[in-house]
């Protein structure tokens, strides 16, 4: 009776210690999956020239690193307002070499990645552009912003 009860008991540890290391890595790959996410959302609104869903994903204590310098929301909001209501448009994005690290809180997160970007502007002149970008993220009240991103132009490839 001892032996069936050593058993019962030792099934029901390895039960629950499995359970706990699903769930422990389930939670890891749920916020590697929601920034995925969130970053083809993002970048399909940038895309789409859908600026206020675009500008949705950012943080209010958004900053960024572009070619240019820094600059903070505001800023880029009307940067890039005024450059999409010129009539320039974005016409095509397409990320790859996506790399999500997430932190062991698992509310902080960075996403780097190539984003290639085709935009006709408005005299009508084609540019493919590609870059790197990173985007730092916090999960704040339950929802992931961006607060910080770095944005450079990527190597030309051999191919090129």
């Amino acid at each position: 009776m001892n032996r069936k009860r050593v058993i019962a008991v030792s099934a029901v540890f390895v039960s629950v210690a499995f359970l706990f290391f699903v769930r422990v890595g389930a939670g890891t790959t749920s916020a590697e999956q929601e920034v995925r996410e969130l970053e083809q959302r993002a970048n399909a609104a940038y895309e789409a020239n859908d600026l206020p869903k675009y500008f949705s994903f950012y943080s209010p204590d958004f900053t960024q690193y572009l070619p240019e310098g820094r600059s903070d929301l505001p800023s880029y909001e009307k940067e890039w307002s005024s450059y999409i209501g010129e009539g320039n448009r974005v016409e095509k994005v397409v990320l790859s070499d996506m790399h999500v690290q997430i932190g062991p809180s698992g509310d902080t997160a960075v996403a780097s990645y190539i984003i290639h970007v085709r935009t006709r502007l408005k005299d009508g002149k084609v540019t493919d552009e590609d870059n790197q970008e990173s985007d730092v993220l916090f999960k704040r009240n339950g929802q992931w912003k961006v607060v910080f991103l770095h944005y450079s132009a990527a190597p030309k490839s051999e191919s090129h």
